[in-house]
């Protein structure tokens, strides 16, 4: 198996995670000044409450947002049979398995810790890839799990909320100080933008690892690419209920759904014969070729959850 080095994920995920707790302490000490609360365990306290809330209830969350079900060996056998030899591969507890009946073809994973993770398939993804591209999309989402960034994600993923939540009291707040008040209200939306921007950054570099994950456990590079390929045409061939429908948690997916629409004319120049899949010796010459990435692309890149497909599968073949 080839070896990638993670170091640099688990940096950025440190660092990234100090900053947001920096960020939401000096706000909570800020409200707290205002209510006249003084203490740090106060603010301490406060603030991992909340976090702690949001790493325990998170897993059902998204159990019944998704509408997962767990699936048998004998109900699944080949799903099964990936996902244990992808999880034996990466060194970690089998998940759980779980398919979910949204016709958005993806998958994802998710738990509190390595010895808790889940990966759950959508059933449009079963229908939509090969075998090969399956075993790609699995392990990629076994990496997160192995990488822990899930867990990690899942807790700073409440630091934005609770900046916003803070914000948005402000606007009906009737105390006597409304300058503070103001104030208050202006910097937590300062530090929820700030937040936000931190969260999706986290967001997208782990997909990226989590792309070197898959092929490090065992999936082949251009099987990858194919699939993310593929997942972009899915879902940009279905209507808008069926993305609205998987809005709130699209995070969690492979690719960003709600932009494979705009996205599908930058793939067409990694698609060198246009059949709809991408080959070992498409992903060879992508490898000495230059790819064009669009502006808006690359702006609209920096407010999403995903980084931009098309680097995405050129970074697959700079790996091939």
């Amino acid at each position: 198996m080839k070896k990638f080095s993670t170091w640099k994920l688990k940096l950025r995920l440190i660092f990234a995670t100090f900053l947001l707790f920096a960020l939401v302490y000096a706000l909570v000490v800020l409200v707290g000044s205002f209510l006249g609360i003084s203490g740090p365990l106060f603010y301490v306290g406060f603030g991992l409450a909340i976090v702690v809330i949001q790493y325990l209830v998170s897993p059902k969350m998204v159990e019944l947002t998704m509408k997962v079900r767990y699936v048998s060996p004998e109900e699944a056998p080949q799903l099964h049979q990936m996902v244990e030899e992808l999880s034996r591969n990466a060194g970690i507890p089998k998940p759980k398995v779980g398919i979910t009946e949204i016709a958005v073809p993806n998958a994802f994973a998710f738990g509190r810790s390595k010895g808790d993770g889940r990966v759950c398939v959508t059933r449009g993804i079963i229908n939509l890839l090969d075998r090969d591209e399956l075993y790609a999309v699995l392990g990629h989402e076994i990496s997160h799990i192995r990488h822990s960034d899930m867990a990690v994600m899942t807790v700073i993923s409440a630091i934005p909320l609770i900046c916003y939540y803070i914000f948005w009291s402000t606007l009906f707040s009737r105390n006597d100080n409304n300058n503070g008040a103001a104030l208050i209200g202006v910097a937590a939306l300062v530090a929820y933008l700030i937040g936000q921007l931190l969260v999706l950054f986290v967001s997208r570099v782990r997909e990226y690892y989590a792309d070197e994950g898959s092929v490090e456990i065992g999936a082949q590079p251009h099987k990858m690419a194919s699939a993310l390929y593929k997942l972009v045409y899915g879902s940009a061939n279905l209507n808008k209920d069926q993305l609205k429908e998987v809005e709130g948690v699209k995070a969690f997916f492979v690719n960003d759904v709600s932009d494979a629409r705009n996205e599908i004319n930058d793939l067409r120049q990694v698609d060198f014969n246009q059949d709809g899949i991408i080959s070992q010796d498409e992903l060879n010459q992508l490898k000495y070729s230059d790819v064009n990435i669009k502006t808006s692309s690359k702006l609209f890149e920096l407010i999403s959850t995903h980084p931009n497909m098309v680097k995405r599968i050129k970074r697959l073949a700079d790996m091939n």
